[in-house]
């Protein structure tokens, strides 16, 4: 009996612990479902697009004079006189006077050597009074002898021929020394070979100076050069590279330069002027030369507002950016530095998000852009993140990065 009922105890507790595990259950709340990303990649994507006009060449360099020169007299003394605009910074134009050396020395000379051209004068013109009075005098002795050939065969000094042509001699000298006395006197005053700049000077008043001692430096304020140094593929976008002269004024290559000054940065309109014939022996690069007319008058500002200030000049010894007009070439394309992929390749996206590979040329690189020839189409869709690899025929989502 005490059997029968323990088991029934047992399995009244047994039922009413499973009734209240189900009873449990029935109240816990749902799970909730999480849908499992798409197997297919996500990809970031912008567009091509079709490039149209001249293909520009970057560089830099830095700017320095077209030309420069050194400030020295061609003869020694004393500074009594200095330009106040003969100093660094100072502007220059062409035949103005910058220093000069005292005269007095030189005016002596010069009256000197007047005085000894006279002397010499009056003894050309004595000695020719006697060549007149020789060869009269030997004609009448011939008249008296009869025979009227024998004048041609006269002792020269006879007719005192060598003294009369030593005399012209000596005033030939003394001319010729009193034109190097006036020279001398002339280069007292030291002028401007061209319209410049002062780049710096040491001289003043007072000073001895001897003949080429340089006293200051002079550059030209018409123009300004920037050596580019460019790879040799850079350079064969230039065209008529290796036919440019310089100095030639009718075949030019445009060319701007940009130099940041301040908040901003400022253009000038130059163009390439020449090209170095050797390779740089450090990294093997081709120089090209950019020249830059009125250089010192204000710059542009690129973002075409007038800024704050005033606008500088391009100032020689600065580093500056330039961008050259290179081949204007038919059916190139423009796409985002980010979708060229290693081994010169495109990743396009066609319709359905199928990927095709595109092998590519390239032209020319900037910090966002690529030029490059190859089968693109305007608009089309490439690749730019989101994946690391890719095949051809794989799919591809576009659009918004469905992940969070």
């Amino acid at each position: 009996m005490s059997r029968i009922f323990s088991f029934v105890i047992a399995s009244a507790i047994l039922g009413v612990s499973v009734a209240l595990a189900v009873f449990l259950v029935s109240l816990a709340p749902e799970p909730s479902r999480t849908e499992l990303p798409p197997q297919i990649p996500f990809a970031q994507t912008e567009l091509v697009a079709a490039g149209t006009g001249p293909i520009p060449v970057y560089g830099s360099g830095t700017v320095r004079p077209s030309a420069e020169v050194g400030i020295a007299p061609q003869v020694g003394g004393k500074i009594d006189w200095v330009d106040p605009g003969f100093q660094s910074g100072g502007r220059v134009t062409a035949g103005q006077t910058l220093i000069r050396i005292e005269e007095t020395d030189f005016l002596y000379r010069v009256r000197e050597a007047e005085a000894n051209l006279a002397a010499r004068r009056v003894a050309l013109l004595e000695e020719e009074e006697k060549a007149e009075i020789a060869r009269a005098q030997y004609e009448l002795y011939i008249a008296g002898q009869g025979d009227s050939d024998s004048t041609s065969a006269a002792n020269p000094l006879t007719l005192r021929e060598p003294q009369l042509n030593a005399a012209r001699a000596a005033v030939s000298r003394d001319e010729a020394r009193l034109a190097e006395a006036n020279l001398a006197l002339s280069r007292t005053q030291v002028t401007a070979p061209f319209d410049g700049f002062v780049r710096e000077e040491s001289v003043d008043v007072g000073q001895i100076v001897a003949a080429g001692q340089t006293v200051g430096w002079l550059f030209a304020a018409d123009a300004v050069e920037v050596v580019v140094p460019l790879s040799d593929s850079d350079a064969a976008l230039i065209p008529g590279l290796w036919d440019l002269r310089a100095g030639d004024g009718v075949r030019r290559v445009a060319a701007r330069v940009v130099a940041q000054y301040g908040d901003g940065s400022y253009t000038w309109e130059g163009y390439v002027d020449r090209s170095e014939l050797s390779l740089d022996k450090q990294t093997r690069t081709i120089d090209v030369i950019v020249r830059v007319p009125e250089p010192f008058t204000a710059g542009v500002r690129t973002d075409g507002s007038d800024g704050s200030g005033d606008h500088p000049p391009l100032l020689v010894g600065k580093f500056v950016d330039v961008e050259i007009q290179g081949h204007e070439l038919d059916g190139y394309s423009r796409v985002p530095r980010a979708a060229l992929q290693s081994g010169n390749e495109v990743w396009i996206v066609n319709d359905g998000g199928v990927v095709s590979i595109v092998p590519v040329q390239v032209l020319q690189r900037t910090n966002d852009e690529v030029y490059v020839t190859g089968t693109l189409e305007s608009d089309q869709t490439v690749i730019t993140g989101g994946i690391r690899f890719a095949t051809e025929g794989m799919r591809v989502l576009t659009g918004v990065d469905p992940t969070p």
